[in-house]
């Protein structure tokens, strides 16, 4: 006798990338009971107890004989209540409670309670956006979180909120109204919003600002406690242009990756601060058996992580930052997990020069009480390959009180110089139209030093004499030319020109002579 085997579509989610996962269910002639295999958590393993007690509470018993719930691909562990739904459907269709054509083409994602309503499982959005990029046209959702999955653009949204609903769809008994377009609620305004006019006496400091976000270079400050360098930190992400819809559907599914649900998308580019005293994988992310979980440094994907007082941080955690800053990615190995995490992040180190903070500090009435030997280590703790990926490194002073009493002096808005900075960045996206990159900084030094982008030996004679003396890799050799070209770009520049190039090696701290 052929056992009918029904088939419900699913999504695992590794990190940001999406499995599709079929829920097959077969009934087979043994006493009532329920097996769910394809190596389940224990929560997953959990979903026969409230599929069985559900299905029964809302008048749809399951077949009284063996059920043999198969969860394929069967090699792939998976975590989370989030199949609960696709489960219920395949056992309801084994069951004859409704036809099984439909349940494959629909990607179902939802957590069963005991009284048969659905609830949103972990991660829903970046699971919709998988579902979509596995070729999905339709995803069935939570009534609750309906307004989130219509967040994604290209798939249809089968709000449903409850078993019955679900199952009075697929009968045909029930016709969902279309949802609504991707409506955002307004957040509320902030009691004191963050702006660049805050800042006092630092117009060097400023314009370093400036150039780093729009090339999206990483930025060092180096400066005495008071000279108001985690002010100027928190300022830069006020400045940087809105992020791109698919730098914002990136961003929103990483914050849905924390179980909060959203209604509306990221649009503002994320800032990340974590204490000296976090892990290493507290800031580059990990995984176990119970899933994947986002560092700081994925957190702030298309945003700002700075790190206050960054020689204070363990050395390891410093070091893991060197190889995702070049690739813009974190991959996670492990005995039984292997995924990639986005981290293309803006870096920002804010240091004293000492452990006291007052050496090198002429604007300071205290004397540094630390050794030469005292100060060289402690500044050594960041070190040379990651200073290397470093693009700006500004000194900041401590302002002088008098420049605190002058009035009418304040400063450009964050407003004013974000339309500065959109603009210096859309001259670089027209020269970049043909090339996978949008922004200086992502521009290789094959093609700043190739035929199209090569700069007049004249122009780069600075920079030359500085890579011959050894005080500049050939990384920082390119990096350099990156900041020439955004310097250029802000400046409405079609090229850079020795003046760029050596303004560029001076926001480096290289000699320009």
């Amino acid at each position: 006798m052929t056992t009918t085997v029904c088939r419900a579509a699913s999504v695992a989610l590794t990190g940001l990338e999406g499995t599709a996962i079929m829920v097959e269910t077969a009934v087979s002639q043994q006493l009532p009971g329920m097996a769910i295999i394809g190596l389940p958590d224990t929560a997953l393993a959990e979903a026969k107890l409230r599929v069985r007690t559900a299905t029964a509470q809302v008048g749809l018993p399951l077949s009284d004989r063996f059920l043999t719930i198969n969860l394929s691909p069967a090699s792939l562990p998976k975590h989370g209540s989030g199949f609960d739904l696709a489960i219920a459907l395949s056992a309801l269709a084994a069951s004859k409670h409704l036809p099984p054509h439909q349940l494959p083409g629909v990607a179902h994602l939802g957590e069963l309670g005991l009284d048969g309503g659905l609830r949103r499982p972990a991660g829903l959005l970046p699971a919709v956006v998988a579902a979509r990029s596995l070729g999905f046209d339709r995803v069935m959702v939570p009534a609750s979180s309906g307004a989130e999955a219509a967040l994604v653009p290209g798939i249809e949204v089968i709000a449903v909120p409850d078993l019955v609903s679900a199952v009075a769809w697929y009968r045909g008994e029930l016709d969902a109204a279309a949802l609504p377009g991707a409506a955002e609620t307004a957040l509320p305004p902030d009691e004191a919003p963050l702006d660049m006019s805050d800042i006092v006496g630092q117009p060097e400091a400023v314009e370093a600002l400036v150039v780093a976000a729009a090339g999206r270079h990483h930025l060092s400050l180096l400066g005495p406690p008071g000279a108001g360098k985690t002010l100027l930190a928190s300022r830069l992400p006020t400045i940087l242009p809105d992020l791109t819809s698919d730098e914002s559907l990136t961003a929103s599914s990483i914050s849905a990756l924390g179980g909060v649900p959203l209604t509306r998308l990221v649009r503002r580019p994320p800032f990340e601060a974590p204490h000296h005293t976090a892990s290493a994988v507290s800031i580059i992310g990990g995984g176990d058996s119970g899933g994947v979980r986002p560092g700081a440094i994925t957190r702030a994907c298309h945003g700002v992580l700075f790190l206050d007082e960054a020689p204070e941080f363990p050395r390891t955690v410093l070091d893991a930052l060197r190889q995702p800053l070049e690739s813009g990615r974190i991959e996670i190995h492990r005995a039984r997990l292997r995924t990639v995490l986005p981290a293309r992040v803006q870096l920002v180190l804010a240091s004293n020069p000492c452990p006291c903070g007052n050496a090198g500090s002429p604007d300071t009435a205290q004397d540094c009480r630390c050794s030469p030997s005292t100060r060289v280590k402690y500044l050594q703790r960041i070190s040379g390959p990651l200073n290397d990926r470093i693009d700006l490194r500004l000194t900041v002073r401590r302002v002088a009180s008098v420049l605190q009493h002058e009035s009418g002096t304040s400063g450009p808005s964050s407003i004013e110089l974000r339309r500065r900075i959109a603009e210096a960045r859309a001259r670089a996206a027209e020269r970049l139209r043909n090339t996978p990159w949008t922004v200086n900084s992502e521009v290789p030094g094959t093609w700043l030093r190739g035929r199209d982008a090569r700069l007049t030996r004249a122009d780069t004679s600075v920079l030359d004499r500085a890579l011959a003396r050894g005080s500049l890799t050939l990384r920082g050799y390119d990096r350099v030319l990156r900041v020439a070209w955004t310097i250029a770009d802000l400046a409405g520049n079609r090229r850079p020109g020795r003046s760029e190039v050596a303004r560029a090696l001076v926001l480096r701290g290289g000699d320009a002579r």
